[in-house]
């Protein structure tokens, strides 16, 4: 007998992935407040702010923006341009989704990916601390960012491309 996770289709094992990941990374955002609050109270409250914090602060802004991008995909809470979108019929809507996903967002993805990857290795091969001397040490840990978060997105838009065809021949088998 198959379990309930062997059941789910392929898109929703991948969209349940990127939920996860951008549920948990959602933390990010709580931190910075309570590490921007902190910076605030140590600056204006006892003239004295500390680099850490502030570089901590575009650390976790980074992560949850970088990681929110695939997390927005998956639920479509991303922002349309397409001001025509919505007046065509459901199947031309999926055709649009696939073929700007395929042509335009998929090599986009893999651009960043390819060049990112080079860009986190040589920081993590030099092991890259920040130039200020109380700065966060290990900045390819950042920069590891960048490839994560665009392999997340290409998780998302691959789910979304399978979704979308799947919707278009459903619709032309009939079996909506």
């Amino acid at each position: 007998m198959p379990t309930e996770a062997a059941k789910k289709s392929l898109p929703d094992r991948l969209d349940a992935f990127v939920l996860l990941v951008g549920r948990w990374l959602s933390w990010a955002n709580g931190l910075l407040v309570l590490v921007i609050v902190l910076q605030v109270v140590l600056r204006y409250g006892f003239g004295r702010g500390l680099v850490l914090l502030e570089e901590l602060e575009w650390h976790l802004y980074a992560l949850a923006f970088m990681f929110g991008l695939s997390y927005a995909l998956t639920t479509d809470a991303h922002v349309r341009v397409d001001l025509l979108h919505e007046r065509f019929p459901p199947k031309v809507q999926q055709w649009i989704e696939v073929l700007g996903t395929l042509f335009l967002l998929l090599p986009f993805i893999w651009a960043v990916l390819y060049h990112s990857t080079d860009f986190f290795l040589d920081s993590w091969v030099h092991n890259e601390r920040s130039s200020a001397p109380l700065g966060l040490p290990f900045r390819w840990a950042i920069k590891a960012v960048i490839p994560l978060s665009f392999a997340m997105l290409a998780i998302a838009a691959i789910s979304r491309v399978i979704r979308s065809l799947t919707a278009i021949f459903a619709s032309a088998d009939g079996t909506d």
